[in-house]
C-alpha cells in the first residue's frame, strides 16, 4: 500500500521545532502501514524454521539474537518510513541498524523493532510483534504503532488523543480478583525470583486480590501491553549495571499505547522513561515499570 505524504515542502518552515495534529496524525497513518507491512513478511515465515544468528547486545540471549526475517521487516518498515525523514526533518533508530545518533540532532525520530520477541518467534511462540513510535528528542513518544502478526491484532495510540485496538477503542478493564504477573525469561534468573513471588503473594490479599497468575510473553512490547489487556496485571525490570533490561525501541511505542489506555509506566524509581539515552540504547541503567493501575505499584517488588 503506498502512502502519499500530504505535506507540502512550503510547510517545513520552522517543523523542526514541531509537529502539528494533522501532521501527527498522517504519520500515524504511514507508521500503521509499515507496521502491517512487516507483519505480512514475518507471517509468511510463520511457523516455518527460520536460522537464528547472533549479533552484538546485552547480556541476555534476546538481546543478542536475529533471523532474516528481522532483517527483511525491518527493510520493508523503512521503505515506508524512509520519505517521512526528509519530508519532516526526523531521525531515526532501528534494532538491526547502527545507530547513527540522528535522533540527537532532529526535535523528533522513528524509533523501530521490528520483531520484538524473536525468539519467540523462531520458537512458534506467542509474544513477538512489530513496533513503530515518533519520540520527540526529549525522550517522550508521540505516537506509537504495534502489530501482533500472530494474532492479526494492530494496537495504536496519539498523545493525548487515547489508544485503539484494530479502530475500536482500547481501555483498561476493571479490576478483577485474580492478579497477573507478566514476565519474560530473564527474571526467572533472578537471584531473589522465588523470595519475591513468596512476597507478592502475601500483599494480595491486603489489596482485595485472591491469586496471582503467573503469564509467561516473549517480548517486552507485548508484555506491557498485556498489562492492559490482562489487566489487572504488572510487569517490571529492575535496574542493573550490565546492558539489557531491554532497549528503548522495546518501550516506546508501547509506553504510550499503555498509557493512552489508562494504564501507567515508567522507570523503577517512578520517573519518565528515559527513550532517548545519550549513552546507549538499553534500559538496564533505570529499570522499567508497567501497571495497569498506580494502585498496583505498592507490589513491585523492592530490590
Amino acid at each position: 500500500m503506498e502512502v502519499k505524504l500530504l505535506f507540502r515542502k512550503d510547510e517545513r518552515k520552522g517543523l523542526e521545532m514541531s509537529l502539528n495534529q494533522v501532521q501527527l496524525n498522517e504519520l500515524l497513518e504511514v507508521a500503521k502501514t509499515a507496521a502491517l507491512k512487516a507483519g505480512d513478511i514475518i507471517n509468511s515465515y510463520q511457523g516455518k524454521g527460520v536460522e537464528v544468528q547472533s549479533k552484538v547486545g546485552g547480556e541476555n540471549l534476546a538481546s543478542q539474537v536475529v533471523t532474516e526475517v528481522d532483517l527483511k521487516a525491518e527493510k520493508a518498515i523503512l521503505e515506508v518510513l524512509n520519505p517521512t525523514l526528509k519530508a519532516y526533518n526526523l531521525g531515526l533508530l532501528t534494532e538491526e541498524t547502527t545507530d547513527d545518533n540522528s535522533r540527537f540532532h532532529h526535535e523528533h525520530f522513528w524509533c523501530i523493532d521490528p520483531i520484538d520477541g524473536t525468539l519467540s518467534f523462531s520458537r512458534n511462540e506467542d509474544g513477538y510483534s512489530t513496533s513503530i513510535a515518533l519520540v520527540s528528542q526529549e525522550g517522550a513518544p508521540l505516537l506509537g504503532v504495534v502489530n501482533n502478526p500472530r494474532s492479526k491484532t494492530l494496537y495504536y495510540a496519539l498523545k493525548g488523543l487515547g489508544a485503539f485496538k484494530n479502530g475500536s477503542s482500547l481501555k483498561v478493564n476493571a479490576p478483577g480478583k485474580s492478579l497477573t504477573l507478566l514476565f519474560d525469561q530473564s527474571y526467572l534468573k533472578y537471584p531473589h525470583y522465588k523470595k519475591q513471588i513468596e512476597e507478592l503473594e502475601k500483599k494480595l490479599k491486603s489489596h482485595g486480590y485472591q491469586c496471582l497468575i503467573h503469564h509467561h510473553l516473549g517480548g517486552a512490547v507485548m508484555n506491557g501491553i498485556t498489562t492492559i489487556e490482562m489487566a489487572p496485571a504488572l510487569y517490571f525490570k529492575f535496574p542493573k549495571k550490565a546492558d539489557g533490561g531491554g532497549s528503548i525501541w522495546d518501550f516506546a511505542a508501547s509506553s504510550i499505547i499503555q498509557a493512552e489506555a489508562g494504564g501507567f509506566n515508567s522507570d523503577y524509581y517512578l520517573n519518565k522513561l528515559d527513550l532517548n539515552r545519550t549513552d546507549s540504547t538499553f534500559m538496564n541503567h533505570q529499570g522499567i515499570i508497567y501497571v495497569s493501575f498506580d494502585s498496583l505499584l505498592d507490589l513491585i517488588p523492592k530490590i
